[in-house]
C-alpha cells in the first residue's frame, strides 16, 4: 500500500504503475476460471452434473424483444449517440419514478446515460472519479469497494493505478462494509476518489438500508469521492423491495451530487446477453463520463436500445421473474433450515453458506465437485486478502439459484448428503 511518498520519480513510477502490472501480469485472475482449474483433475462424482457457479440468469425473457428490434433496424446504418437514444433514456427515468415514487425524477437528458450493461458502466466510471479529484504530489488516489466484490470494481481500481481498499463485509458487519470504521480511516478517505458498494450485495444478498445509503453519501461529499452503487439486484426480491440510492439522494439538498447508480437488464429481465444498462445520477459527473466513452467506449446499437426501451416498460415478466425465484427460496428454506449458517437473503439469487467446519470454501469447493458432482464457487475467489491480513470470503461458498426449482432442490439435497 503506498501512503505519503516520499520517493525518487522512477520509484514513484513504479509505485504508480503497480496495478496496471498486476494486470498485465494476470495476477488477478478470474474467479470462474480460478473454480474451472481448480476443479478440473478430479472427475464428477455424481451425474447429471449440476452448475451452480455461473449467475446467468434462465428464466423467461419478454417475448416481444426480437420484434422490437427488428422494427428499430434501420438504426443498424447509423452510429448511435454516445448518451444514448432519447426514448431509451425516457424509458429509464420513466421507469425510476414507478419504481421509487414521485419524488424521485430523473432528467432524461443529463442524469440518465445507457451503457453496455452495469460492468462497461461500472469500469468507466473510475477514469473520470479519479481525474475529477486533485491529489497532493505523490499521493496514491485509493478507491475503496465492498469485500466480496465484483471484478469490475478490482479491475477499474488496478486500471486507473489507484490502491484498491477492501472493505470486508462480513456477517458481523450485517454483511455490508462497516461505515463507522470507514469513517476513521482518515489518510484513506482524504484519497479516496470513489467507493463501490453493492446493494442488494453480491453474494451475500443484504440490502442497504436507507440510513445507510445516506450514511455513505455524507462520506461521499464530505471528503469529496464518488457513491458507485451498483444496483443490478435490485429487482430480484422475495418481500420488500429494496431502498435504492436514487431514492435516498432525491430527498438530501443536493440531490444527486457525488452518487451515481448503476443498473441493468440483464437480470431484472433475463437478458445477459443484451448488455443493456444504465448509469444514472449527478449529472457532472455523467457528462465527464459520457465525454470519456465518447472518446474510447461504445455505446450500445441502436435496435438493442429500442428494445430495452420497450422491456424497462413493462413489467409483468419482472414480477413472475420475482415469483420463480421465491419458489426457489422456499425450497432453500425448507432445505438448509438449520445449515451453513443459512438465511433467505434480501435479494439477488445467491446463497453465501458458511463451510467453515468443512474446511473452507475452497475445500468445500472440491469435496462437493468430487462427491456430489455440485459446482459451486469459493467464497476466497471473490474476495482479496484486506489490509490486516483476513479474507472475508475464505469460509464461504456462493451457489447461484439460476436452474430450475427441481434441479436447485437435487442440488441441495446432495450437498447436505455430503456436508451434514
Amino acid at each position: 500500500m503506498v501512503r505519503g511518498l516520499q520517493t525518487k520519480p522512477r520509484e514513484l513510477q513504479r509505485a504508480m504503475t503497480t496495478g496496471l502490472s498486476q494486470l498485465a501480469a494476470g495476477n488477478f485472475p478470474y474467479p470462474f476460471s480460478r473454480t474451472r482449474e481448480l476443479l478440473s483433475p478430479f472427475p464428477a462424482g455424481m451425474t447429471p452434473e449440476i452448475e451452480l457457479t455461473l449467475g446467468e440468469p434462465r428464466e423467461t425473457k419478454p417475448d416481444f424483444i426480437i420484434e422490437a428490434m427488428r422494427e428499430a433496424e434501420p438504426l443498424l446504418a447509423k452510429y448511435p449517440p454516445i448518451n444514448g437514444y432519447l426514448e431509451l433514456r425516457a424509458s429509464i427515468a420513466a421507469w425510476v419514478e414507478r419504481r421509487y415514487g414521485s419524488g424521485v425524477r430523473l432528467d432524461a437528458e443529463t442524469e440518465i446515460l445507457p451503457c453496455n450493461g452495469s460492468r462497461e458502466g461500472l469500469f468507466f466510471a473510475a477514469l473520470p472519479a479519479v481525474g475529477r479529484k486533485v491529489l497532493d504530489d505523490g499521493e496514491q488516489p485509493a478507491i475503496l469497494m465492498c469485500n466480496p466484490y465484483y471484478a469490475a470494481y478490482i479491475g477499474a481500481a488496478l486500471a486507473t493505478n489507484s490502491e484498491p481498499v477492501y472493505l470486508n463485509a462480513t456477517p458481523e458487519t450485517g454483511n455490508l462494509p462497516d461505515l463507522e470504521k470507514l469513517a476513521g480511516e482518515k489518510d484513506i478517505l482524504r484519497r479516496a476518489v470513489a467507493f463501490y458498494l453493492c446493494s442488494p450485495a453480491n453474494p451475500q444478498g443484504a440490502a442497504a438500508g436507507a440510513q445507510y445509503i445516506a450514511r455513505a453519501l455524507e462520506l461521499a461529499r464530505r471528503h469529496d469521492f464518488m457513491l458507485l452503487l451498483d444496483e443490478c439486484y435490485s429487482e430480484i426480491y422475495s418481500y420488500s423491495a429494496p431502498t435504492g440510492g436514487l431514492e435516498v439522494a432525491a430527498g438530501t439538498d443536493r440531490r444527486f451530487e457525488n452518487l451515481v447508480v448503476f443498473n441493468s437488464l440483464s437480470k431484472r429481465s433475463n437478458v445477459p446477453g443484451f448488455r443493456s444498462g444504465f448509469a444514472a445520477g449527478d449529472a457532472t459527473f455523467l457528462k465527464k463520463l459520457a465525454g470519456i466513452r465518447n472518446l474510447i467506449g461504445p455505446q450500445m446499437p441502436g435496435p438493442t436500445q429500442m428494445a430495452s426501451a420497450a422491456i424497462w416498460s413493462e413489467a409483468t415478466h419482472a414480477e413472475s421473474n420475482r415469483l420463480a425465484y421465491k419458489d426457489k427460496f422456499d425450497v432453500c428454506d425448507e432445505v438448509l433450515a438449520g445449515k451453513f449458517g443459512y438465511r433467505r437473503p434480501d435479494g439477488g439469487f445467491f446463497l453465501w453458506l458458511d463451510v467453515a467446519h468443512f474446511g473452507g470454501g475452497v475445500d468445500t469447493t472440491v469435496t462437493l465437485w468430487k462427491r456430489a458432482g455440485v459446482k459451486v464457487l469459493p467464497g476466497a475467489f471473490l474476495a482479496q486478502t484486506d489490509r490486516f491480513g483476513k479474507n472475508p470470503g475464505e469460509n464461504f461458498i456462493r451457489v447461484a439459484l439460476v436452474a430450475d426449482t427441481g434441479t436447485i432442490r437435487t442440488a441441495l439435497e446432495r450437498m447436505v448428503s455430503v456436508l451434514v
